[in-house]
């Protein structure tokens, strides 16, 4: 009788991840358990991603589903989640209160990276995981601005040797935008750049993170292997846009990182469809399907594609990007199935690497 109901339930979880969810689950591994004694049933469901915005439809489903059974007279249900930490950070004292670091790649610049992670950082704080970003593009740091974070605001030293992350939105944020003004030109050669990355992602005072998103400076150099050599990068997300130059880039951006032993946890297309606001006229002016194309080929899952939409830019630009600025609207609802897929592809490569990632140096 048991199997049977946790056949229904497992059908139940399926069917209410469907609007939430586009990689699918084990089901039978987030159920804990399924006791059923004297006509109550006890359910409990864990997640290894958060689910804040899931946990209320789940239950009501499941409770719905289950409601004419006449061998169940009671039925409590209980929906948590617990996002697991990534084997090799636990081996850095530095980052010992991360869990998951997620590099926020690009092939090129201007295919809006920059805005696709600070959104994403918000879509998974919005799910209720505690979030961090730091702004490795150190060359044209933009998460302060587009988070809204005061242009004379400056990190608390501690011990003269630590920073505390300025908070923004309920995420903490660490950027080298906040360490100089915004005239001060970054005329440094790599070893610099590399350096300053080391000492703002281990410098840094992060509090609790589930996930550390790290937005990265365009392209394939010092700075992506700098993190590939020293930090245990969960995986990395690649953004782009349809056009075939774009994908061009985004090829490389992958296979350096597949070089470097981090694994890609899946593609973001980035305005893959322009919707005229006078007539509703859909029309790919980038070009059509690049971004699903890319992933079939490289066997890693499109995360989720973008309009190009004026207000994705307006909003960023004063600092208060989709997510919270429209939190109802369908483009808020892309990046936080986005984030829900990414978090899940995490949880795989958590489950499935006993080791972080290595540089790998090969003559080809």
């Amino acid at each position: 009788m048991t199997q049977r109901i946790r056949q229904c339930v497992e059908s139940l979880i399926q069917q209410s991840l469907k609007p939430y969810l586009d990689i699918p689950l084990v089901t039978s591994d987030v159920i804990k358990h399924i006791h059923l004694i004297d006509g109550h049933l006890d359910i409990a469901i864990e997640f290894n991603f958060p689910a804040n915005d899931i946990k209320q439809s789940l239950e009501e489903t499941v409770k719905q589903g289950l409601a004419e059974r006449s061998d169940i007279t009671t039925l409590n249900i209980v929906v948590n989640w617990t996002v697991p930490t990534f084997p090799r950070l636990t081996q850095i004292p530095a980052l010992q209160q991360v869990k998951n670091i997620v590099a926020v790649a690009s092939g090129k610049g201007g295919v809006g990276k920059s805005t696709t992670a600070a959104n994403l950082a918000l879509a998974l704080a919005q799910e209720g995981a505690q979030v961090g970003v730091l702004d490795a593009d150190i060359y044209g740091p933009s998460q302060g601005m587009m988070l809204g974070v005061a242009e004379d605001a400056r990190p608390e030293t501690i011990d003269d040797k630590y920073f505390k992350p300025l908070i923004a939105h309920n995420i903490q944020v660490m950027s080298m935008a906040f360490l100089v003004t915004d005239k001060t030109p970054m005329v440094w050669r790599g070893p610099m750049v590399s350096g300053a990355l080391q000492q703002l992602l281990q410098q840094t005072l992060w509090q609790s993170l589930d996930y550390l998103i790290i937005d990265m400076p365009p392209g394939t150099g010092d700075i992506q292997l700098t993190l590939a050599q020293k930090v245990p990068v969960t995986a990395a997300v690649m953004v782009t846009t349809p056009q075939d130059i774009a994908l061009l880039d985004v090829c490389k951006g992958i296979e350096m990182f597949h070089k470097v032993k981090v694994p890609v946890a899946g593609v973001v297309e980035n305005m893959a469809m322009h919707v005229c606001s006078q007539c509703g006229h859909e029309e790919p002016i980038f070009g059509e399907g690049g971004g699903a194309q890319l992933a079939d080929e490289y066997h890693v899952p499109l995360l989720g594609s973008l309009p190009l939409d004026l207000k994705i830019r307006q909003q960023t630009d004063s600092g208060k990007p989709t997510v919270l600025a429209e939190p109802d609207g369908q483009i808020a609802e892309r990046y936080r199935v986005m984030a829900r897929n990414m978090a899940v592809q995490l949880d795989k490569i958590t489950e499935s690497m006993s080791s972080g990632p290595t540089i790998s140096i090969a003559d080809d």
